[in-house]
């Protein structure tokens, strides 16, 4: 079952040898990140640092690190499959027949977990600071030229000031007074629109911050839900059991009643600064930008807490692991509204807005350039600066089988396509932040009318009637003739 909180998730990992206490002094300037990256590009486990210098709060990094800690996290075989646990929840799909049925109704009992339940005094309000000091912290500076120590796995919780809407996302807060930090929202996200609606009532935005939640919710602060879903119901969802959350201590706001460390305050209205630079998940760092400031009045904690961090840099590293979740979850939702899409991959190279590959079963010419500009329509893959599509048959989870077909089938001057749009903000190639050129490259087989050259050749296949015949040797040549007791042939 999924963990309940970071304290079973640590003990969890730790028991099946996924996690690693280290128990020297380390300090949270630059050490503990350059550790946890290093150890990361080679596969390595979670890490707690019982005695981060100058600190006594643990440090734990690295914890989505792995597909093996993915799957114990979710509680599944393989994380790849979650999302058809999830189909029917985010599809809505109208179920036909007895087998359809049967699956909503599964899907229905999974409902019932997704309304968040509401106690009072939960564990993270077991100590009170009302004098705040984020020094205190152990918030680690990940990279030498970063602007400040950055809080990197925070979950910012906001609610829409006139509908009251809740939105919880992850975005980074540099530190730079004992009781301030920026609040690093592009414009694209939805804490971003809620402190929009703030400012056209003229009032500041209530805040909360959780630090160290169950590993479920944490990544449901990350992804890029449709419009209105909360990402707290997700998390139920994903967990199998309603989240319990806590009302905060000086504002309408709810929090994971577990979480480790809290946050309180708000971010004002009128005060904004120069935030940055930052070592980012893209390799490089992120220029300084001016981004509003987030006034911390309260901090709450359990007793004994553990501080979270997420350490990025180059890929791969851990958020390329969250990244695949979310395109592994996302897929049904894709394929509802553009049924033509077999399969997709955002690989980790292109930090999952600059690459886009994309299968479909292609019915008519122009097939392609229609999925490219549908995709460019859709949620956040309208940041996607490169897409191709490849024939159904082609394995986009294979880099050697994409190169070759963008190799064999694309003509540049008749398959590309150029065009402009939004970008990711953190995009540094563009001439405008955010918005730049992007391209379409259809790699698939062309049909009559899509090119002047026609019948497209054939293909190279195995006859399917020798390869069978010939299969005994096959397995006889690739296994060796030790399994077989001797040297002689089948």
């Amino acid at each position: 079952m999924p963990y309940e909180d970071l304290r079973e998730a640590i003990l969890g990992l730790e028991k099946a040898g996924e996690l690693i206490r280290i128990k020297e002094e380390v300090s949270p300037d630059l050490e503990i990140s350059t550790l946890t990256y290093e150890l990361s590009k080679r596969g390595g486990p979670a890490l707690l640092f019982e005695r981060p210098k100058g600190k006594n709060i643990p440090v734990l990094t690295n914890l989505f690190g792995s597909e093996k800690r993915l799957n114990m996290i979710f509680g599944v075989e393989d994380y790849r499959q979650i999302g058809s646990k999830l189909e029917y929840f985010l599809t809505g799909e109208i179920p036909k027949g007895i087998g359809q049925k049967l699956k909503a109704l599964k899907g229905l009992l999974r409902m019932k977990n997704l309304f968040p339940k509401t106690s009072k005094d939960g564990p993270c309000q077991e100590v009170v600071i009302r004098e705040v000091d984020l020094f205190d912290l152990p918030i680690l500076r990940c990279w030498e030229k970063d602007g400040g120590p950055f809080i990197t796995a925070p979950l910012v919780i906001s609610k829409d000031p006139k509908t009251k809407r809740r939105n919880v996302g992850m975005y980074r807060m540099q530190v730079i007074e004992r009781d301030k930090t920026f609040m690093h929202w592009h414009p694209h996200k939805g804490g971003a629109y809620n402190f929009g609606r703030a400012k056209e009532l003229g009032q500041n935005l209530e805040v909360a911050v959780a630090i160290g939640v169950d590993p479920i919710t944490c990544y449901s602060a990350t992804a890029p839900l449709l419009e209105g879903m909360d990402e707290f119901m997700l998390a139920g969802l994903l967990k199998g059991s309603p989240l319990e959350l806590t009302r905060c201590i000086s504002s309408d706001l709810e929090v994971p009643a577990k979480s480790e460390i809290v946050l309180e305050g708000y971010v004002s209205l009128e005060e904004s600064g120069l935030e940055g630079p930052f070592g980012d998940h893209t390799g490089f760092y992120t220029p300084p930008s001016m981004y509003p400031i987030f006034h911390v009045k309260t901090v709450t904690m359990r007793r004994s807490p553990i501080y979270h961090a997420i350490v990025v840099g180059h890929p791969k590293m851990e958020d390329t692991y969250l990244g695949k979740l979310t395109e592994r979850l996302f897929l049904p939702v894709i394929k509802r509204q553009l049924p033509e899409i077999v399969d997709i991959n955002l690989p980790p190279e292109g930090v999952f807005h600059n690459l886009l590959f994309v299968s479909i079963d292609k019915r008519y010419p122009g097939h392609a350039q229609k999925v490219m500009h549908a995709l460019w329509g859709l949620g956040q893959l309208m940041f996607s600066k490169f897409i191709f599509v490849f024939d159904r048959e082609v394995d986009v989870q294979d880099i050697a089988q994409v190169l070759f077909y963008i190799g064999a089938n694309v003509d540049p001057q008749r398959d590309v396509i150029i065009t402009k749009g939004p970008l990711d903000v953190l995009d540094h190639a563009s001439d405008i932040e955010g918005y730049g050129g992007k391209m379409g490259i259809d790699a698939t087989k062309k049909w009559p009318g899509e090119a002047k050259r026609y019948p497209w050749p054939e293909e190279l296949r195995p006859n399917p009637e020798v390869l069978k015949k010939v299969e005994p040797l096959l397995k006889y040549l690739i296994v060796g003739p030790s399994s077989h007791g001797g040297s002689q042939g089948p």
